[in-house]
């Protein structure tokens, strides 16, 4: 199962963290998400479907920012 770690900037408390994995929870082809506050980061298990684009935008819509590595 494909693996893709985003790195976000503007998260500050745990009503982030939850706002984060809300949205990318409900793409179509996420099977889990897990997010990190202290890393900064959510870790994206998915399908091969998925689109970087759609995570971008879902985490943009929700009031933060991608990161580009």
């Amino acid at each position: 199962m494909p693996t893709t770690i985003v790195h976000i900037k503007g998260m500050s408390c745990g009503g982030c963290v939850s706002s984060i994995k809300t949205v990318l929870g409900k793409i179509s082809g996420v099977n889990s998400v897990e997010v990190s506050l202290n890393d900064g980061q959510a870790v994206i298990q998915h399908d091969e479907s998925l689109k970087e684009e759609v995570v971008n935008q879902a985490i943009e819509g929700a009031g933060f920012e991608v990161v580009k590595q």
